[in-house]
């Protein structure tokens, strides 16, 4: 008793907080995005979404209750049956859009590639946490490629540019903060951009043209260009305050495609205005600067390269996702993290804020 009461006095209610008003904006955004299907209520997006939710939270405090050294332990055990999903996936797992990311399970769908963000995070913190005074050896550079090149590959695959894309900012903040040589990263990058003549050679043709209309959206405004405009003009059209909840135009008059996953803060930009929207831009602010300071905090490299890993995993799909949004990044299909529709992203999501909580509540105690 002593020990947990110990563990609460580090409890960060005030991330749990935000992250539910996040979540709160999220599932009222949902719902405007969606009524106007008109689907029994049951059969909501709304719904579904709180019950996701319930699910995530649950699993929240299993993530919070276990300390996290126990995570790491049995980290390549996750790992690998995380690979393995992957693998099944791309050959048992639902098509939709030209993409085959999704496992049906009833009314819902199980997308196992919003999960390989959280086992990389795991393993990697796991081998970087045991070499924590070698990291800078080159020999030590090996196993982290690997560990990330199979399940880049397996994503690419389905294919998912933007979650594989999301794996590489992870992978580089978990060795940094390792401290891996700088010497050595740099190299990887400027490979890396060598190499991106060679990649833009395996990409669908879909993919390829997301990234040209990135530079020019009028190039195909009716075709892979449409998204992007008309999420522009929804941002555009709240102006400072918004046209209300459930008001936006763009949105209730169905001119704005994947408007309650992907485009979702479009709807927040259209209805609740640019104030509206610069408060949601803040409160992520809120959860990113605590991950962080989690991890600047913590004394243990296991807590450490965990706390650095779920910041940046946050931070990186605020950025690209809102980025995609205003027409500042190509379309990738990010999710918004506690705010798009999705159960896995929900899952991921409060599994990552309950792995923070851990190193958070615990940073002392190692």
């Amino acid at each position: 008793m002593m020990f947990k009461r110990s563990l609460s006095k580090n409890f960060d209610k005030t991330f749990l907080l935000v992250a539910l008003l996040i979540f709160i904006i999220g599932i009222l955004t949902v719902y405007s995005a969606t009524q106007a299907r008109n689907l029994p209520f049951s059969e909501s997006f709304f719904v579904k979404q709180a019950v996701w939710m319930l699910i995530a939270v649950l699993f929240m405090i299993i993530a919070l209750a276990v300390s996290y050294q126990r995570f790491i332990d049995i980290s390549y055990v996750i790992y690998a049956l995380n690979v393995l999903l992957l693998i099944f996936v791309l050959v048992l797992g639902k098509s939709r859009l030209g993409a085959q990311r999704w496992f049906p399970i009833g009314a819902f769908a199980f997308q196992p590639s919003e999960f390989i963000k959280l086992s990389l995070i795991l393993v990697l913190s796991g081998y970087v946490g045991a070499r924590k005074d070698t990291m800078a050896r080159a020999g030590n550079m090996v196993i982290p490629c690997i560990l990330l090149g199979i399940p880049f590959a397996l994503v690419l695959l389905q294919p998912d540019l933007g979650t594989a894309l999301l794996l590489l900012p992870i992978f580089l903040s978990i060795l940094v903060v390792g401290g891996a040589s700088l010497k050595y990263i740099n190299g990887m990058l400027v490979a890396g951009l060598a190499v991106i003549p060679v990649f833009w050679h395996f990409l669908k043709g879909y993919q390829k043209q997301r990234l040209l209309v990135f530079i020019n959206p009028n190039i195909d405004p009716l075709g892979a260009g449409y998204n992007i405009i008309q999420s522009k003009i929804s941002v555009g059209s709240g102006g400072l305050l918004g046209k209300g909840w459930l008001n936006g135009t763009q949105n209730q008059l169905n001119f704005l495609p994947e408007r309650h996953t992907d485009f979702i803060f479009s709807v927040i930009g259209e209805e609740f205005g640019f104030i509206g929207a610069a408060a949601l831009v803040l409160l992520y602010f809120v959860l990113v600067k605590k991950a962080f300071t989690i991890s600047n905090t913590t004394s243990d490299m296991y807590g450490k390269c965990v706390a650095t890993g779920v910041g940046m995993l946050l931070a990186m799909q605020v950025i690209i996702n809102i980025g995609m949004t205003i027409g500042l990044m190509p379309v990738v299909g990010i999710p918004l993290p506690l705010v798009s529709y999705g159960g896995s992203s929900l899952l991921s999501t409060m599994i990552a804020i309950g792995l923070l909580l851990n190193v958070g509540m615990r940073r002392s105690t190692f």
